[in-house]
């Protein structure tokens, strides 16, 4: 991951239904930027399917994927939230919480039937939503006199940065939001002017 550019992101929540001898998955695929987000989208779902008999689910969160966990709820050990995860690491996401929510239907899976299952739930509701590929960024400062404002706005709009804070008096000082891919270009071409100075944050 340290030297990935980009990452992936599913751009809107997503549901799907998969059915096994009676018993049925409803996955839920939502997007998350934090922990917060993933205790309120689970307790959300155990209210709605509160006669539910499991509520499965596995969550990966930051751009590098640094953060992750699952949880079986009752199920066999790793036949259900590690399922869920496997398929969300396949399709190399984050910042995305898939909750498995399942109603037995009277027979037993057994341990490859409720493995095919949460795989085959989460599959579906990942399959349905459209992935995309965001840029990392990374966070810079940088400092100029004001007569090289007009110079540095050109960069910035010419590349489509992105700016945080700005503070524009004689000593202009502007924090702004760098693609990974293209930051080295970025930072050589402010570098050329003397007169600035850049800094990593």
């Amino acid at each position: 991951m340290l030297f990935d550019q980009t990452y992936k992101e599913i751009e809107s929540n997503n549901t799907a239904t998969y059915n096994e001898r009676g018993s049925k998955f409803i996955a839920y695929s939502f997007i998350i930027k934090n922990q917060s987000d993933v205790n309120k989208k689970i307790k959300e779902l155990k209210k709605i399917h509160n006669s539910a008999n499991h509520h499965c689910y596995a969550y990966i969160l930051h751009h590098d994927r640094s953060t992750y966990r699952f949880n079986d709820d009752g199920e066999p050990s790793s036949t259900a939230g590690k399922q869920i995860l496997r398929q969300i690491q396949k399709f190399e996401l984050t910042n995305i919480l898939i909750v498995v929510v399942r109603y037995f239907g009277g027979i037993k899976l057994g341990i490859p039937g409720l493995i095919r299952s949460y795989q085959t739930a989460t599959k579906l509701t990942l399959e349905g939503v459209n992935i995309i590929e965001k840029d990392i960024t990374e966070e810079y400062i940088l400092l100029f006199n004001y007569a090289e404002l007009n110079n540095v706005m050109q960069v910035i709009k010419k590349y489509k940065l992105t700016i945080i804070e700005s503070d524009l008096k004689n000593d202009c000082k502007i924090k702004l939001l760098i693609p990974k891919k293209i930051s080295t270009l970025i930072i050589s071409i402010f570098k050329k002017n003397h007169k600035l100075r850049i800094t990593y944050q």
